[in-house]
């Protein structure tokens, strides 16, 4: 598995980040413990966790699980690179009490209990969720209204949260801080504050990014290539769609759409039309369609690492094999077309 620096830090990782959102509901604990030995042994050294995980469902009475899941297999295995990404829940969440917003108190107590249950002296990259005064993700570009937003009141939040990560910073608690879907304003105005005030600058953006979802590759895309903010993708596979799997709008038994029928807005009248299409690109070009669209996020002009996530040992195995998979000129300027004909499928 090839590493590389992370933006501006010093922090060496696996182009791979192992996502571990389904630990605790649709893999339980073993098989977990075996999905991280799997990737640890495959040269990945990157996890990305959250205080709200695991997913599908979100629930007040399980947020937390997962960590805790990771947490005892980090005490097992004991490994000496490893660098672990977790986030706090941003405001409205059924995974935290009241659906509570980010404050300085929430952070420290976040903290506090992520640095218990993953039992670790510090925690490498700690993200906010999602901004507490919403954005255009989860699909909700159709509604979303920044008029009614207050700067004052956004930029004065801001501060107080960098200044928040500057005490953690220096207690030894946090290395970096990060945002999670976050806007180009969002960022610049983060990193403006960071340097008009001499205050932590964030590391990373974590954003939903895929064949099937560009919206990163405009304002975002610019921002972040110019700045040096690398893109940790999630939903390279955009929950499976890519893999083929629901190809024809079936639901196999146990899969995700199992559970979310909707695949959290994803499943739309053009969707599946562009799904055969990059399909049909892959099978052209002789890819596993798997590997091409966990690679190709490797080949974007801003710098991208897919989080990669699976329910079973198997479905890792399959991801992992893709690592060294090259996706050929050709089949990115089919891919090019594609989405030029068929952009903004959900």
């Amino acid at each position: 598995m090839r590493k590389l620096t992370l933006g501006h830090s010093d922090l060496v990782v696996s182009e791979y980040c192992l996502g571990t959102m389904t630990y605790g509901t649709h893999t339980d604990e073993a098989d977990a413990h075996r999905q991280l030995d799997m990737a640890r042994d495959a040269g990945v050294n990157f996890l990305d966790t959250a205080e709200m995980y695991p997913v599908a469902p979100v629930r007040l009475e399980t947020a937390g699980e997962t960590e805790a899941i990771v947490g005892r297999w980090i005490a097992k295995a004991r490994p000496e690179d490893l660098i672990v990404a977790t986030k706090i829940t941003g405001s409205g969440s059924a995974a935290v009490k009241d659906g509570a917003p980010i404050t300085p108190a929430r952070i420290r107590a976040a903290v506090e209990a992520s640095l218990r249950r993953l039992q670790v002296e510090c925690i490498d990259i700690y993200q906010l969720h999602w901004p507490n005064r919403g954005s255009y993700h989860f699909r909700k570009a159709w509604a979303f209204d920044p008029s009614r937003m207050d700067r004052s009141e956004v930029v004065a939040h801001m501060t107080e949260i960098l200044k928040c990560a500057q005490d953690l910073i220096v207690e030894g608690k946090i290395r970096h801080l990060a945002l999670s879907n976050e806007t180009a304003w969002g960022l610049a105005t983060w990193l403006h504050l960071a340097q008009a005030e001499g205050l932590p600058r964030v590391l990373t953006m974590q954003n939903e990014y895929s064949l099937l979802c560009r919206l990163f590759d405009l304002d975002m895309a610019e921002a972040c290539a110019l700045e040096e903010i690398p893109l940790l993708a999630y939903s390279p596979l955009a929950a499976g769609l890519l893999t083929g799997k629901y190809a024809g709008n079936v639901t196999p038994e146990n899969s995700r759409r199992a559970h979310v029928p909707d695949l959290g807005g994803r499943i739309t009248g053009r969707v599946f039309e562009a799904v055969s299409g990059y399909l049909a690109i892959a099978h052209e070009h002789g890819l596993d369609p798997v590997h091409m669209a966990i690679q190709w996020v490797l080949t974007r002009p801003a710098r991208t690492l897919p989080i990669i996530g699976a329910t079973s040992l198997d479905q890792l195995a399959h991801l992992l094999a893709g690592a060294d998979v090259v996706v050929p000129d050709e089949a990115k300027s089919a891919i090019d077309r594609l989405n030029r004909a068929m952009p903004m499928v959900f």
